[in-house]
């Protein structure tokens, strides 16, 4: 029986930048981007997920953590539909801005690729709207000195 899943899925913005994993729907031939995080186990908080996603992903510490919102997601992956509510983060990571620009990482758990992608991509990044919630926060917008804004 299909069940609704809980996610936490994390954003890192640097120098107009996101970074996302990258995947591809066969059914729909498709290239999409997905922001990195995963699944909110049992007796867990939002924040701890995306922060134990990060390690078992990427094996990078998120610095800070600020929830974005939460976006009720419906959708068809490999043929087959998909409900989740994602709980969506901005995050600072200075291993993470240590990384060039033009590196690729891999999801260490599963291999997909990990990159760096201009905020105005014109390829699908999901779940749908995070994007939109990171420009409404003003996170993607350059930051002067000093502590600002997660």
């Amino acid at each position: 029986m299909p069940s609704i899943r809980n996610i936490a899925v994390g954003l890192p913005v640097r120098d107009g930048h996101v970074l996302v994993s990258e995947s591809h729907d066969a059914v729909r031939d498709l290239v999409f981007f997905r922001a990195v995080g995963g699944g909110v186990e049992f007796g867990e908080r939002a924040d701890q997920a995306l922060r134990r996603e990060f390690r078992e992903e990427l094996a990078v510490e998120l610095d800070e953590v600020g929830l974005l919102g939460v976006i009720e997601n419906l959708f068809t992956f490999e043929g087959q539909p998909g409900h989740e509510y994602a709980h969506v983060f901005a995050v600072r990571s200075s291993e993470l801005d240590a990384v060039p620009l033009d590196a690729e990482l891999v999801v260490l758990d599963e291999g997909s690729p990990v990159r760096w992608v201009p905020l105005d991509t014109g390829v699908p990044v999901f779940p749908d709207g995070v994007l939109e919630l990171l420009r409404a926060s003003g996170v993607s917008q350059p930051r002067g000195p000093g502590p600002g804004p997660v």
